[in-house]
């Protein structure tokens, strides 16, 4: 496995460096603060893959803000999504609150539509959310994002909280397998 990983890692194309990587979420923590102010937000990190951008985010972040964490996946350390698994739900009540779910990869939609869903089944009074990475495809989503990074092309990522193979995460660009 980890010949694999290291095969992926070195013949990887550079699509966005740390630079604009860094550029991009100072830039969506200003839109945030501007549109959450006075909020008083609970923010969601969508983990694993959250992790890297809700910890690059939050330094940005100026308002009061509370912060949990969800896990659903679809991916369960394969290349192409199934049915959803929910392994951790947020310990912080969502009733009458304004959640910002953070991501790090808006793909086919389905995992943040159901991340949505169930804000607003827990009783959530405004639901947002910001994703690092917003891919480009054909056929249309069952959700969209409110606050995007980067716009990319439809190719498997890893870097800053994508993986490939649950590797890769802590790459400190954002990288398409070739």
């Amino acid at each position: 496995m980890l010949t694999e990983i290291k095969t992926v890692q070195t013949q990887a194309n550079l699509l966005h460096s740390q630079q604009e990587v860094e550029a991009a979420i100072t830039k969506l923590a200003e839109q945030i603060n501007q549109a959450l102010a006075d909020k008083n937000p609970l923010l969601l990190c969508v983990i694993n893959g959250g992790i890297v951008f809700a910890g690059q985010l939050l330094t940005r972040l100026t308002m009061p803000l509370n912060l949990d964490s969800i896990q659903a996946t679809r991916y369960r350390n394969q290349t192409s999504g199934g049915q959803i698994e929910w392994l951790l739900t947020p310990k912080t009540p969502l009733l009458n609150r304004t959640v910002l779910i953070l991501d790090d990869v808006l793909d086919e939609g389905v995992t943040l539509a159901a991340v949505q869903a169930y804000c607003r089944e827990q009783g959530a009074c405004e639901v947002y959310s910001a994703v690092l990475i917003e891919k480009l495809l054909p056929e249309p989503k069952p959700t969209s994002a409110d606050f995007i990074g980067i716009v990319t092309e439809n190719r498997y990522l890893f870097g800053y909280g994508m993986d490939y193979k649950s590797y890769l995460r802590n790459a400190n660009g954002i990288y398409a397998c070739s």
